[in-house]
């Protein structure tokens, strides 16, 4: 497979609704595309970064000359035995793993695309063909929206609702949503609105019964986050710590964890997110598939992703029209009235490209060739 040209492409797409956690509030999302082309087939990658660097370091500005400059000179032009060694073409660039991962990402389809095969099956998933579905839902203006939005996406279907929290927004609300629905899976996300100096109102959330609570403590604090599981019951499931392999090992054997959330674009595509798989697999920790509020291209990959074994909890992939009046996708990602989404069997991510509408929102385009 040799790859011709990389074309980077920077959509604006308007959510439906507000999305709120500890970093702020999101209305809109500049979303960087990549398609990578070999003798006119084209494989497409969504890049996952924010428009800020909250999350993580990386954001929609700094992707651009990454990837344009660092990634895809690296692999235009080369004979590549496989997607399998795009990663490591670029394993020497520190970070930036999501401008790596999106670029990855797109090779991945495109060579699934030569081949005719579905990208889930040349990821080696097919574990399942419907992908459990849950909601994650942001901090709302007060507890009773929350309450009725919950209300809502329970009607939908979705199997397990996050509920994001942060100091003043945790306790008393995750208490009214109990109370409300005391049989429901919940679990809690504080993308790292925490210390270790919490862990007496962290312990609190015990009384609720959670599944888990996600990323309590900073994105960097293995450590602390295994001191802090040892005083708490509600397991604790690693997102932003978790980069590699190498780091769910770390964490598994300190056990910070029991349960690891994979996301593709922050571990750097399918290479390194189906190591993470193996490593918690192999540990007997659980998985699933965390949510940037990515369109339809990375939710395709998402879903493709989540047909691994260990894919075994409802992950954060749910429909477009959650966040989208219009996906850049056709048909919209749709959900089953079980709270699942159907796995589909046509070449790559399984889904046709809405190319007039992607043109229609993109604000930036540029061609790189070798």
């Amino acid at each position: 497979m040799r790859i011709d040209r990389i074309i980077l492409r920077q959509i604006r797409m308007p959510l439906v609704h507000f999305f709120e956690t500890s970093f702020g509030r999101t209305t809109s999302r500049d979303i960087l595309l990549v398609e990578a082309v070999s003798g006119g087939v084209s494989g497409w990658g969504e890049v996952t970064a924010g428009e800020n660097p909250f999350y993580n370091e990386e954001w929609t500005g700094s992707i651009w000359p990454i990837v344009r400059d660092y990634c895809a000179p690296r692999v235009l032009g080369r004979e590549l035995e496989s997607a399998e060694a795009v990663s490591p073409l670029t394993a020497h660039l520190r970070g930036h793993l999501m401008a790596r991962g999106g670029m990855e990402a797109a090779v991945w389809d495109l060579e699934a695309r030569l081949l005719g095969k579905p990208l889930w099956q040349h990821i080696g998933g097919g574990a399942r063909k419907e992908i459990p579905c849950g909601v994650s839902i942001g901090i709302q203006d007060s507890a009773p929206e929350l309450l009725d939005k919950i209300e809502r996406e329970l009607a939908a279907g979705y199997q397990r609702i996050k509920m994001k929290i942060k100091p003043g927004w945790d306790v008393d609300v995750v208490r009214q949503v109990r109370e409300r629905f005391p049989r429901i899976k919940l679990m809690a996300d504080a993308n790292s609105a925490y210390t270790l100096a919490d862990a007496d109102r962290l312990k609190q959330l015990d009384e609720f019964y959670l599944m888990m609570i996600e990323q309590p403590l900073a994105h960097d604090e293995i450590i602390d986050h295994a001191a802090l599981q040892a005083r708490i019951q509600t397991p604790i499931c690693l997102d932003e710590c978790i980069r590699s392999a190498h780091h769910a090992g770390q964490a598994i054997r300190l056990r910070a964890c029991g349960i690891i959330n994979i996301k593709l674009g922050r571990v750097g595509g399918f290479r390194e997110a189906r190591r993470v798989h193996d490593v918690a697999q192999a540990a007997g920790v659980p998985a699933w598939c965390g949510g940037m509020l990515e369109a339809g291209i990375g939710r395709a990959h998402n879903i493709a992703l989540s047909t691994l074994p260990n894919f075994t909890l409802p992950g954060d992939v749910s429909a477009s029209r959650r966040y989208w009046s219009r996906d850049i996708v056709s048909p919209p990602v749709e959900t089953t009235s079980r709270g699942t989404i159907l796995v589909r069997d046509q070449p790559g991510f399984g889904y046709e490209l809405d190319l007039d509408f992607i043109r229609s929102i993109t604000v930036r385009e540029e061609t790189v060739t070798a």
